[in-house]
């Protein structure tokens, strides 16, 4: 079961086993039509017509209109009509049909200037919040949750909400006992949006923070980093860390170990089989027959799913560690540019900086994990297991070259080609730099990268260059 329709497709999407994906049927409904040449999609309305003569189910309450007043009529008509739908939705958008009009006005940001979101008013509920729970994040985060009485909010029963921290506690003031209407933001995530202070019961206490943490765990110690909003666990020690960072090792974005999820790492760790990351390599067959999750077969076969991940992915390895603000892209680049552990470990603040995507907040992070004398312990342990990451350089026709690309592709999205790019052994950057070999210039192109390309002598090339570079 899932909390919502998003969770299910985001978990999906990310699944490897296709049986998996086969069982969840994803239903798929276009919205657009990707070519350089606007006279083959003249205007947006056509882009649907497309869509449905090649079969690709697509929204079929588009309308056109021609005055400002029909559309808000539309819009209006449609706030009750939508709950309706087979699908969840919490808006519209308003597009200029004219589809060379609306690429002439081109975009801020990523967001094109012929199009607009126009949002409903969330759904809204009341309910009673009966406590307020910490939770512990794998990195060691301590976020409070509201629980409350479950009610019925845009299709879905809650009973919980994240409070964020301590100083969002504060500007609600909420409290156990109390009144409060909750919404969805985005029609997805529980939110407290108010309390209702007047229907606040007499022994209502403020919620004393520190307090809270203590007296919910009593066995950590906290700290609130300067400049921060958030309290951690000092350390990241203890079972409960343990669990949460042994999880996020195992998962499928980072080392991928089949049949080592969150039910069969709380056992381990709970039985004190397990005191760290890398002794999972130290398991065997008889270890797991101890407890009462394992029989011969599944017990072998976690054993095994184990053993087939002694040489794993340097940047699969790097973001399994759970260094804090290394997320699995940063990984991807940190790899590339280091090659090695070793040479990661031994990097400065400044050599950090040199990776695409990577400043000075991230660098600090990165030389402060090395630099623990735990984390170097845990490293050298890893070595002497037979823990091996291993960097595939990717080599193809790409080898050698790096990319950076300014302005909007219309064949393709960003990441799609950023994806292609590395398959072929290139390298891709946010920014222009003096190693840069190509500046691909979509659409709207940013003036300051085409100034530094000017600068560094890097070569300006168009999409239709590019596509012809990947395919």
């Amino acid at each position: 079961e899932f909390a919502n329709p998003r969770n299910l497709a985001a978990g999906t999407i990310r699944q490897l086993d296709p049986a998996l994906v086969a069982a969840r049927p994803l239903h798929f409904r276009g919205y657009d039509v990707l070519r350089d040449d606007d006279a083959e999609v003249p205007t947006n309305s056509f882009a649907y017509e497309a869509l449905t003569a090649l079969g690709i189910t697509c929204n079929q309450q588009a309308s056109i209109f021609t005055t400002l007043a029909d559309v808000m009529n539309f819009v209006n008509e449609w706030d009750d009509k939508r709950h309706d739908l087979p699908f969840n939705t919490d808006g519209l958008v308003i597009k200029i049909n004219d589809r060379a009009l609306y690429e002439s006005l081109g975009l801020v940001g990523k967001n094109p200037r012929g199009a607009v979101a126009y949002k409903y008013a969330a759904e809204q509920a009341t309910t009673i919040v009966r406590d307020i729970v910490i939770s512990i994040g794998r990195t060691g985060a301590a976020t409070p949750v509201a629980v409350f009485d479950p009610v019925v909010v845009a299709g879905t029963t809650v009973q919980h909400a994240s409070l964020h921290n301590a100083d969002e506690i504060a500007r609600l003031d909420v409290r156990r006992g109390d009144t409060v209407v909750i919404f969805k933001a985005g029609d997805i995530i529980p939110q407290v949006q108010t309390v209702l202070k007047e229907l606040r019961p007499a022994d209502a206490k403020p919620i004393d923070y520190p307090a809270e943490l203590a007296r919910q765990y009593p066995e950590l110690e906290f700290v609130r980093p300067a400049g921060e909003a958030v309290y951690r666990v000092k350390g990241l020690s203890g079972p409960l860390i343990l669990k949460r960072a042994l999880a996020h090792f195992a998962s499928k974005g980072a080392l991928d170990i089949d049949t080592l999820g969150e039910k069969n790492v709380e056992a381990l760790v709970e039985a004190g089989l397990v005191n760290d990351l890398a002794d999972i390599y130290r398991l065997t067959k008889d270890d797991l027959l101890q407890l009462e999750r394992f029989a011969e077969i599944s017990a072998q076969k976690l054993i095994d799913a184990i053993a087939a991940k002694k040489q794993p992915a340097l940047e699969r390895f790097l973001f399994g560690l759970g260094i804090r603000h290394v997320g699995a892209q940063t990984a991807i680049d940190l790899a590339n540019h280091f090659e090695s552990l070793e040479a990661m470990s031994r990097a400065t603040i400044d050599e950090l900086r040199e990776v695409d995507g990577v400043g000075e907040i991230v660098a600090e992070s990165i030389v402060a994990w090395f630099a623990d004398e735990d984390n170097v312990t845990l490293l050298e342990k890893f070595a002497n297991l037979g823990v091996t990451p291993q960097f595939t350089k990717k080599s193809g026709s790409l080898t050698g070259q790096s990319f950076v690309i300014t302005g909007t592709l219309q064949s393709m999205g960003r990441d799609a080609a950023a994806e292609r790019i590395r398959e072929l052994g290139g390298t891709f950057q946010t920014a222009v730099a003096k190693d840069t070999t190509y500046l691909v210039a979509g659409g709207k192109v940013g003036a300051s990268k085409l100034k530094k390309a000017e600068q560094y002598g890097t070569k300006i090339i168009d999409e239709q260059t590019l596509l012809e570079l990947i395919q």
